[in-house]
Parts: structure tokens; sequence; C-alpha cells
């Protein structure tokens, strides 16, 4: 896996002295369940999610450049609803500390121009659910066409049954936006680093 950096992000695979970093946003009981997955209870399961990190090769730390900190993550998934190759799945987690601040349209804009110019994949998703008003920002500042609501449609590790929103992007409509002046949200754009 690249790394990839704007003027205020890395976005680096992850290293095993992540743990302490990982653990530290990832038990936050506002952090996970937003993104569907239950607060990490101990250093022993953010250990496992860290090693399936770095095993599957598809997760990006997002670091600070300007203090190195790690503040979450970001990924590019299969999309279970699209199982076919060519489709991807953007999923992210930032520390509630750093909400607000623009890091993950940054860190998402980043990985979609990676998603559509380097990897070319074929159509590009991101789900969230209904009430999470701030990833819904997200995925309007990155460009995303919202294909619809699927009501009832996702059971949460709680047992929870949520309304689940759909956006979506594909190669085309990536290359037109382009086209026609429309820019991923960065904080300035720099190459990718080796």
């Amino acid at each position: 896996m690249r790394s990839l950096q704007t003027a205020r992000l890395l976005l680096r695979p992850f290293r095993h002295s992540d743990l302490s970093a990982l653990n530290h946003y990832a038990r936050s009981p506002h952090v996970g369940p937003h993104a569907g997955w239950p607060p990490h209870a101990s250093r022993e399961e953010s250990r496992r999610v860290l090693d399936e990190f770095i095993r599957e090769d598809e997760v990006w730390a997002v670091v600070r450049r300007e203090d190195g900190t790690l503040i979450g993550s970001i990924g590019l998934h299969a999309d279970p609803k699209r199982p076919y190759e060519g489709a991807r799945m953007l999923g992210y987690a930032l520390g509630e500390p750093y909400w607000g601040n623009g890091y993950a349209a940054e860190a998402a804009g980043e990985v979609i121009r990676f998603a559509f110019e380097v990897q070319r994949v074929s159509i590009l998703s991101l789900y969230h659910y209904a009430y999470n008003q701030r990833s819904r920002r997200v995925a309007e500042k990155c460009g995303l066409v919202r294909e619809g609501m699927l009501r009832a449609g996702c059971k949460r590790y709680d047992g929870k049954v949520l309304d689940e929103v759909c956006y979506s992007l594909t190669l085309p409509e990536y290359e037109e936006r382009l086209s026609q002046g429309f820019y991923l949200p960065k904080a300035g754009r720099e190459e990718d680093v080796r």
C-alpha cells in the first residue's frame, strides 16, 4: 500500500506501533457506533483490528503532518452490495477530538482521487446511517451522488436496525467533474509519497 498525503494529512499503512493511538480513538463510545462497530473494549481487541489492518492492506492510518498524531483510519474495501471487480467502498473513522476540522473530507478526497486515478475503480460507494449528518456532509463535499436510503437497511452490531443512506461515484462521473473544474476537498495537493 502506498502512502498518500495532502497539505495537512499523511495517509500511511498502519504499523504495530500504532496500537495505543488506535485504541485511544476506537474505545470511544462516540466513534465506532457511527461506523457500525462497537467501541473497543480492550487493547487486545485493538491489537486484533490492527493486525487485520496490516494483513489486509486496505486501510490507511490518518496522521496529522504537523505533529505526527494518528487521528483515525480510512480504507477502500470490497463493497458487499456490489460484489464485483472494480467496485470499492470508502470507510473511515476519526477520533472525536478531530471532528469538525475538515479532516474526514480531506482524507476522503485524496483516497477518492487515488481510487479513480491510480486504481482505476469503476464505482466507489459510501454508506452511512441516516442519522449521521457528518458523514452526509463528507459525501456531499466529495461530490458523491446520493443514490437513496435503504429503510431498515442494516442491523448494527448491537442489534439495532437502522436506515442506511448510499452515495456513489462512477469513474465517468469523476472524470466529468474534473473536466468541469470540480475539486475534491483538500488543504493543498501534493504528489503521492512512495
